[in-house]
C-alpha cells in the first residue's frame, strides 16, 4: 500500500464521503438492501474511518453502524455492521480497504464486543477477519440479498439465535 493516513471519518466533508462513495459503487447504491437494514441510523464515529494518500486526498472510508438481529420472540440483539468499505477505484487493491477494515474492528471494545455484521464476500472477509456465514442461513434481510454473502464475526457464537430479521437498532 502507499503510504496512508487514517483518520476518523467524521473529520472529513460528508459531501467528500458521499462522492467517494458513488465513485466506488454503481449508481442506485442508496436503494441496495444494506442501506434499508441501517436505515434511519447515524453511523458510528468511533468506528468508522477515513484513509487519504500522500496528497491527503480521500482515497478511502469504512462506516460502522448499530444495528439489531429481531429473533422470533421480538427480542432484539444488538450488532456492528460493518461497512459500506468504499475505496477510489483506481486506488483499489492498494490495501486502504485492508486498513480501513483493520482499523475499525481494533477500535472495537473488547470489554463489550458487540457480534458485527456485513453482506460481503465469504472468502475475502473470512481469511482476514473471521467472517463467516456458518451461523446466518436463517437470517433475513428488508430486501434481496444473497445468502452466502451475509456474514457475521463474533467470539462467543452462543450468543446469536438461529433466525431473525436484520434491522436499524432502534432503543
Amino acid at each position: 500500500m502507499s503510504q496512508a493516513t487514517l483518520i476518523p471519518l467524521d473529520n472529513v466533508d460528508p459531501a467528500l464521503t458521499e462522492a467517494l462513495l458513488d465513485r466506488a459503487f454503481e449508481p442506485g447504491r442508496q436503494s441496495r438492501t444494506a442501506y434499508k437494514v441501517r436505515d434511519g441510523m447515524d453511523w458510528l464515529p468511533a468506528l468508522s474511518f477515513a484513509a487519504l494518500d500522500e496528497q491527503e486526498h480521500l482515497v478511502g472510508t469504512i462506516q460502522c453502524w448499530p444495528v439489531a438481529l429481531t429473533d422470533q420472540s421480538g427480542r432484539r440483539h444488538p450488532m456492528i455492521m460493518v461497512g459500506p468499505v468504499a475505496v477510489e477505484p483506481a486506488a483499489q487493491g492498494m490495501g486502504y480497504g485492508q486498513a480501513l477494515m483493520t482499523a475499525a474492528l481494533s477500535a472495537l471494545s473488547p470489554q463489550a464486543p458487540l457480534p458485527q455484521v456485513m453482506i460481503g464476500d465469504p472468502e475475502y472477509y473470512g481469511r482476514f477477519w473471521q467472517f463467516t456465514n456458518d451461523w446466518t442461513g436463517q437470517w433475513d434481510l428488508p430486501g434481496p440479498f444473497e445468502q452466502r454473502r451475509l456474514l457475521v464475526r463474533t467470539d462467543n457464537p452462543a450468543v446469536l439465535p438461529r433466525e431473525g430479521m436484520l434491522g436499524p437498532w432502534k432503543a
